[in-house]
């Protein structure tokens, strides 16, 4: 059964910062004066509503501190405004970045909010031409006014996807020779229906495997961590949350997604190492 914690018995995610970053981060801190493996992404990586994510299980398995620099949301922009977290990312052995979805990143229709970038701020007039009729003050988050957009105009949906796409593309690769260290892109994301996206895409978001294959520069290792069928079945078993975040912990992977996408990344870490590319 799912723990539903409230009060004394809600989870502890040990909230900490590093170096002069104000972006508070799930702990406990980990140090950053020896060898670490860094561990960027979004709200699956921050491990919320579960007691030990994939970092934690990854540092038991390969015995080096990661430092979990995971928080709700955060699209590649909200990394590479982070001056603080790219020094810790170019500091690292080895990166391990999930592959965050193609609809929270600011692009030549829309801006989002810098670090919170689930946050749309404003319309571009290149959206405004392609969706005359559409009230833009009528949003606040990216997903709402993607899903509004496909349901409403499925015929010019299509072209707003296409700039979304070209722009990760350029941004993913910006991070990924920002950071100048081996980078393992790990594929990991929803477990329930409910959070297909827009169109029927799912998570990531709008991501394509020849947008992964085509990454220029390349990352080290590309690795499919999506929850398999058994694992979605587990559910919400052993999450900690409350009455109201219910229906946002039936969308996100429970602990045991959490230890299978932790056993191929260590593999596959293990393998990066062992090559003397840290």
């Amino acid at each position: 059964m799912s723990h539903v914690g409230s009060g004394a018995a809600a989870l502890e995610y040990f909230p900490c910062r590093y170096g002069a970053c104000r972006t508070v981060f799930r702990g406990p801190r980990r140090p950053l004066d020896g060898d670490y493996i860094a561990f960027l992404g979004g709200t699956e990586t921050y491990g919320l509503f579960v007691p030990r994510p994939f970092p934690a299980l990854v540092e038991d398995r390969l015995g080096l501190p990661c430092p979990n620099f995971g928080w709700n949301n955060a699209g590649p922009d909200a990394f590479l405004n982070d001056p603080d977290i790219l020094a810790a990312a170019r500091a690292a052995r080895a990166v391990v970045l999930q592959v965050p979805g193609a609809h929270n990143l600011t692009n030549r229709y829309y801006s989002v909010h810098a670090a919170r970038n689930d946050r749309f701020l404003r319309a571009a007039p290149a959206i405004r031409r392609l969706f005359p009729e559409v009230d833009f003050t009528d949003f606040t988050f990216t997903r709402h006014m993607l899903h509004t957009l496909a349901e409403r105009h499925p015929d010019r949906f299509s072209v707003l996807v296409v700039e979304l796409q070209h722009a990760w593309s350029a941004r993913m690769g910006e991070l990924i020779a920002k950071i100048g260290r081996p980078v393992a892109l790990v594929r990991f994301g929803s477990v329930a229906s409910e959070a297909a996206g827009p169109a029927g895409a799912g998570d990531p978001l709008f991501v394509t495997d020849g947008m992964l294959a085509s990454l220029s520069p390349a990352p080290a290792v590309v690795i499919d961590a999506m929850p398999g069928p058994t694992t979605r079945q587990a559910g919400t078993a052993g999450m900690v949350f409350s009455a109201e975040e219910a229906q946002a912990a039936r969308n996100l992977p429970g602990p045991a997604a959490h230890a299978e996408a932790a056993e191929r990344i260590a593999a596959h870490l293990s393998d990066l190492l062992a090559l003397g590319t840290g």
